[in-house]
């Protein structure tokens, strides 16, 4: 059996994995060091250094009693399901509209989704604000969920790639047994859009679970704090409480992160079956 030959490029690229690798797990290898560690155990030690027990969980209590993370979660899986069925029923509608659908404004419809990606968010949020506010919104759950109903052009183009391969016979057998366009929609469109749904689904989920500058400003109110801002209660202007932060940073990255690692191969498969068909 002969050797493994690695060539100097070889090389290189396991040495820029590698690398990229470590990257990636030193800053959650750093909170769980510290996640652990007492207040007083934490001030006279290195942050590289392991905790004196890992069976200490008096930071996680604290997290849970003073974040109220209980209602934290309840708030952030709340605006989760309403924005995400919501955004998935507009989402699918204007797919269906725009992919099945010829009319004077198509190309400005579809021109529109483009340009608005360009945009940067912030520059925009005056008048978001202005129209969250004087549509009585403002300090409520429900701007989160109305601000997350609206199709990305991600979105839009996964959705439009799957509908291009459902073939337009179905839609005219059902018009010729007297189904209405809406029904076409929910008992054809809709199910055979399942597979880009589910990724949908997936990446919208962990976009709004990780999103902090819009209930930062929309839902200052303690009481609608999510999983994202009761981070917060850990911080102030003068200090910051590293211990109990980081167990709170490890509470609220392990959910979406046992998620993502169980259904990534549908968002990548979502994706690549809609460039590809």
């Amino acid at each position: 059996m002969t050797g493994a030959k690695f060539s100097p490029f070889s090389v290189v690229k396991h040495a820029i994995l590698w690398i990229a690798v470590a990257m990636i797990l030193f800053p959650p290898s750093i909170l769980v060091l510290n996640a652990f560690k007492s207040k007083t155990e934490f001030s006279q030690t290195s942050v590289f250094k392991l905790p004196a027990s890992f069976l200490n969980f008096d930071n996680f209590g604290t997290v849970m009693t003073r974040a109220h993370l209980d209602r934290a979660y309840l708030n952030t899986l709340t605006i989760i399901v309403v924005a995400v069925i919501g955004n998935v029923l507009l989402g699918t509608m204007v797919a269906y509209i725009l992919g099945r659908f010829d009319f004077k404004l198509k190309k400005t419809v579809m021109g529109a989704y483009i340009a608005v990606s360009f945009v940067p968010t912030i520059t925009t949020q005056v008048a978001t604000f202005t129209v969250v506010h004087n549509l009585h919104l403002y300090n409520t759950i429900w701007a989160s969920i109305v601000l997350h109903l609206g199709t990305s052009v991600l979105q839009l183009f996964i959705y439009l790639q799957f509908l291009h391969n459902i073939p337009r016979e179905l839609d005219e057998a059902a018009m010729m047994e007297g189904a209405s366009l809406f029904r076409i929609y929910r008992t054809i469109i809709f199910p055979l859009l399942t597979p880009a749904t589910a990724t949908i689904v997936i990446i919208k989920t962990i976009d709004i679970y990780n999103d902090m500058f819009i209930p930062y400003l929309y839902m200052p109110a303690q009481k609608l704090a999510v999983v994202s801002t009761s981070l917060m209660n850990f911080s102030s202007e003068r200090s910051t409480e590293w211990e109990l932060m980081s167990a709170a940073i490890l509470m609220i990255m392990v959910p979406i992160v046992v998620i993502y690692l169980f259904f990534q191969r549908y968002v990548f498969a979502g994706i690549v079956n809609g460039a590809v068909k």
